[in-house]
């Protein structure tokens, strides 16, 4: 068995895989091809979705997804297009009103593989009480797409008094993460390579927009929310510090690991904090209202692993750094590319 590299050296002036992977390359793709060629401005503040202009209360974002294999341990590419966009419109504190579906299917993909992928993406959608209103469906030649990509675009409202921005983050916030992390990555792994951890480890792939809401009390006080995604919990945090020039410093004690996770990683060589997460979101509260906050998310089943797991210092803006179990200081970079490659 073999792997290959997402980001390998090379001297052509063309896409690698890592360009599509959420970490250093993707950021420069970003600043450096895709948002000067859209008229976007130079450095700005990249969020999870965009207010509509002149609207104050109006949310938008769009995503594509491209994970192999379909179907995996906890999940499939149905539910998690839905659950992807809903998530991105609760990071910026909105509930969904409406999603469009766009299909991309090669030629020969079984319409059973088809059907089940919808109908997932379907109950995901019904379970939240969001309508699929509108969408497209395109069919391209056999090698020309791996099979199934959906993309999904949502429109949300933002919840009255939720107003959280990357760039948000204060000195003195305290870091909450909403349950264990490393779970969505590993379980397609082991699913896609057949390694066998998938009897014990299963995605998090679930809509968050609950756990947002319940927020809502503590409005002024929630500063910034992100779902660690592709890059995982290293990405988010090193967006954050660099959009709001502040330090972030996390305690290695208190990252919410489960063991099946920790084993894998070892035993593949991955850092848990790289992998990409689907059912969970770190947010940065103001420190008196950080008990209460973190008393809200354990309320709800989805978010009764939440925990605090660091704070928004005044050194070292635009750093992330983890105090380690031995009581040692590293640093945590941003990837340069995802470790695991095609996991949403």
């Amino acid at each position: 068995m073999t792997f290959g590299c997402p980001n390998p050296h090379t001297d052509h002036d063309a896409l690698l895989l890592g360009h599509g992977a959420g970490g250093r390359l993707t950021a420069e793709l970003l600043d450096e091809l895709v948002i000067p060629a859209l008229g976007g401005p130079s450095g700005a503040v990249l969020e999870d979705a965009a207010l509509l202009p002149g609207e104050s209360d109006l949310v938008m974002s769009t995503d594509s997804f491209v994970v192999q294999p379909l179907a995996f341990p906890g999940g499939d590419i149905g539910s998690l297009a839905v659950h992807g966009t809903v998530n991105d419109l609760a990071m910026r504190g909105a509930l969904p009103i409406a999603l469009a579906l766009t299909v991309i299917a090669e030629e020969g993909l079984p319409l059973a593989e088809l059907r089940a992928a919808l109908q997932s993406a379907g109950k995901a959608a019904h379970d939240i009480g969001v309508p699929v209103v509108t969408g497209d469906t395109k069919v391209v030649g056999r090698g020309a797409a791996d099979r199934l990509f959906l993309t999904t675009t949502g429109i949300g409202r933002r919840v009255p008094g939720l107003t959280p921005s990357a760039a948000a983050a204060r000195p003195g916030d305290q870091v909450l993460i909403s349950g264990p992390i490393g779970l969505h990555g590993t379980a397609v792994l082991s699913t896609r390579e057949g390694f066998g951890f998938e009897t014990a480890i299963t995605s998090d792939s679930r809509p968050l927009h609950r756990l947002v809401t319940a927020l809502a009390p503590y409005g002024p006080d929630i500063h910034t929310l992100r779902d660690p995604t592709r890059g995982g919990v290293a990405a988010a945090l090193n967006e954050i510090a660099r959009d709001a020039h502040v330090g972030v410093e996390i305690e290695e004690s208190l990252l919410p690991i489960p063991t099946e996770v920790a084993a894998a990683c070892d035993l593949l060589g991955l850092d848990p904090l790289v992998v990409a997460n689907e059912g969970c979101f770190v947010a940065f509260v103001a420190p008196g209202s950080a008990g209460s906050a973190l008393r809200a998310l354990r309320g709800l089943p989805e978010g009764a692993q939440a925990t605090r797991i660091g704070e928004v210092g005044k050194e070292a803006p635009g750093r992330v750094g983890v105090r380690t179990m031995v009581g040692s200081r590293r640093s945590v970079e941003m990837p340069l590319g995802e470790q695991l490659p095609r996991i949403c």
